[in-house]
């Protein structure tokens, strides 16, 4: 794989790009309590990610990686500590705000797709947009665009059974692109893809958080793309630390 060109992570008058970080994260912690026993997942962990830079996040199965990304992307409140986006508290949002900060801000792709079956391609790719009330026929216009743009154009009418496992991980892609999130959030995306196409999935992601100076966090198993990013860190002993 070649390496992305170096991230825009400061504003200047002339750029016009945006300084402030898109995500502060600070002191998380999450505990699941199961009768009388309990789980601590995280403790303490801090994460600060800025416009167009992508972190990397490694570690050993079960450390509480997926746990995290559900924390970033307020599908899951923490036991303590702060998650701010845009300088929005998520942690301080009911259920109905918090699906509205995904459906807006947020873009997640997942290893397995969570495509939903009853629906085509083009319908999926939609749901976002569909939450925040938009326009069908700007919507549809623009998920058109994205499934085009990842080579899907004669697979937009098809549901997820009629797809290959590739194509249904691109159209998971295009739906996390389609509302131009400012965070994208990816567990794995590449897990189960042959090596062609994670190349695409991996370059329109960076491509799209450099020239729209978005920021991608992105958990993997993969050392290449972990060392693609700008920033690797590894998820041990509760926190987030540099990977050496």
């Amino acid at each position: 794989m070649s390496n992305p060109p170096n991230p825009v992570v400061s504003a200047s008058a002339s750029t016009g790009v945006p300084s402030e970080p898109i995500l502060i994260a600070r002191d998380l912690s999450k505990i699941y309590h199961d009768g009388t026993r309990q789980l601590e997942v995280l403790d303490g962990a801090d994460l600060t990610v800025s416009p167009g830079e992508i972190i990397s996040i490694v570690g050993a199965s079960g450390v509480g990686k997926s746990t995290l990304l559900h924390l970033l992307g307020a599908l899951d409140k923490p036991s303590r500590g702060t998650i701010s986006l845009h300088g929005q508290q998520l942690q301080n949002l009911d259920g109905r705000q918090m699906a509205s900060v995904r459906a807006r801000s947020i873009g997640f792709i997942f290893q397995f797709h969570h495509l939903l079956s009853e629906f085509t391609a083009l319908e999926n790719v939609m749901i976002p947009g569909m939450i925040l009330g938009e326009s069908t026929d700007t919507l549809k216009s623009r998920a058109v665009e994205r499934l085009k743009l990842l080579g899907l154009e004669d697979r937009m009418e098809h549901r997820p059974v009629k797809l290959s496992g590739g194509e249904q991980q691109r159209v998971a892609l295009a739906r996390a692109l389609v509302n131009n999130p400012d965070m994208i959030l990816a567990d794995e995306p590449t897990g189960n893809l042959d090596t062609d196409t994670a190349e695409t999935v991996i370059n329109l992601l960076w491509n799209n958080v450099r020239e729209n100076h978005k920021c991608l966090v992105i958990v993997t198993h993969d050392q290449d793309i972990a060392r693609r990013a700008d920033r690797c860190l590894r998820l041990r002993d509760k926190k987030l630390v540099p990977e050496e």
